[in-house]
């Protein structure tokens, strides 16, 4: 039985892996947090999931955010509305399913996502691998559709396996959109900032008979730390690299989440 300080701590500690990653790639966090939540405080693939579901529903992001929009990145808001209510629908769906799959299967359907958006993220081809990057306004003819269906992936993504969505609709926003990947990246974070997971926190808080609050109070001061410093590193870092960078992180993961389930 762990302390409330080592609970604490260990959360921090996760929190802040989980916070660099948002900031760095601008991704919710969740495949770094997950891992390391088993991989320290040995919980399992739905008790990992739920918590970092429920760290995410604050504002964590918003250093992040400020930081991107301070580097001149714009904030397409109308297509960050769509997402959002794609997200909405999903989350529930997937939450629902996630609890019915046994810790095993799931923590394996984890494990190989990582692996598959390691290999997409890696070899993934935008405009700006080989021109200057341009900022992209598309009309809301042209994002509410693909805005939708990105969110409504994302959310059930999010829901099923703990993670914030964005790590599968950061590639989609990057492909059927062609967003540069800061922008792409600012997008999903400026998605998060309302708790859009609220709907699968809730469903993980029944089946769990509540959650540890100590574990999130350390993961949403850690987070938030974290993702202002990712923030500064990814703003520094051009678009192509960032993807690499991001593709090795997820093989690792998968190798730290091998290892526990070992």
């Amino acid at each position: 039985m762990h302390t409330p300080l080592f609970e604490f701590l260990a959360g921090m500690g996760s929190g802040i892996g989980g916070g660099l990653l948002a900031g760095l790639f601008g991704v919710g966090g969740g495949l770094i947090l997950i891992p390391l939540l088993g991989f320290f405080l040995k919980l399992d693939q739905h008790q990992a999931q739920g918590i970092t579901l429920a760290a995410l529903l604050l504002p964590n992001g918003l250093p992040a955010v400020l930081h991107y929009r301070s580097r001149g990145v714009p904030v397409h808001w109308p297509l960050v509305g769509f997402l959002i209510c794609g997200f909405v629908s999903g989350v529930w769906w997937g939450a629902k399913l996630a609890n019915q799959i046994p810790s095993t299967p799931l923590r394996i359907t984890f494990l190989i996502l990582l692996l598959a958006l390691a290999a997409r993220m890696y070899f993934l081809k935008s405009p700006e691998d080989h021109a200057e990057q341009v900022f992209l306004q598309p009309s809301l003819g042209e994002v509410w559709l693909p805005g939708l269906l990105i969110g409504l992936v994302g959310g059930f993504a999010s829901g099923l396996m703990g993670i914030g969505g964005a790590v599968l609709m950061n590639p989609l926003l990057v492909w059927r959109l062609r967003l540069p990947q800061h922008q792409a990246q600012l997008t999903s974070l400026a998605m998060m900032l309302p708790p859009i997971g609220l709907p699968g926190v809730l469903v993980y808080a029944q089946a769990q008979n509540g959650l540890p609050w100590m574990i999130l109070a350390g993961l949403a001061v850690g987070f938030l730390l974290g993702a202002y410093g990712g923030a500064r590193l990814a703003t520094r870092i051009r678009g192509p690299q960032l993807r690499k960078i991001f593709a090795g992180v997820m093989v690792l993961m998968a190798g730290l989440l091998l290892m526990r389930g070992l």
